[in-house]
């Protein structure tokens, strides 16, 4: 594993965060823009913490344009939430296959997620935390949202599998 990163004033490291994962509440601001419109803004969403991996952010339905979302045949399974399902995107003549995700039924702790949707961010063109544009988490298969006040390493990437 790459060298752990201590977190300054203001940061949290991935490494502090729990296994299993922890899920909270946050009050900022999150948005998401694809093909120049914002499907998705709210300040209800809620964060999914989990050791090495930066923050995901599920999104009321109540929040998102519905218009946009198509549900798919995908399906995964995690062994904390319970089985996903996904979503594609599609604005105008833009599509995003299986850009989202989200837990019908969840597990019994992940409750407080069901009716609400989490992204990729790079499938879409920005997601934001406040005023800050995400950066996406490197790898296809985990969706964290990385700002300036979350540390690494971060599990995804080339050769961080194993971790």
């Amino acid at each position: 594993m790459t060298q752990r990163i201590e977190p300054g004033p203001g940061q949290e490291s991935v490494w502090d965060y729990p296994r299993p994962p922890k899920v909270e509440p946050t009050d900022q601001r999150v948005r998401i823009i694809f093909n120049g419109q914002v499907i998705a803004e709210t300040t209800r969403a809620i964060r999914v913490l989990e050791t090495s991996h930066p923050p995901s952010y599920y999104i009321p339905c109540e929040d998102l344009r519905m218009e946009f979302f198509t549900q798919t045949a995908r399906h995964t399974y995690c062994e904390f939430k319970g089985m996903a399902t996904y979503w594609n995107v599609k604005v105008g003549d833009k599509l995003a296959e299986n850009a989202a995700w989200s837990y019908e039924n969840p597990k019994r702790g992940y409750e407080s997620i069901q009716g609400y949707l989490s992204f990729y961010p790079s499938r879409m063109d920005a997601c934001y935390v406040g005023e800050e544009k995400v950066t996406a988490q490197e790898g296809d298969f985990y969706g964290g949202w990385i700002t300036s006040n979350i540390v690494g390493p971060f599990k995804g990437g080339p050769g961080t599998w194993g971790w």
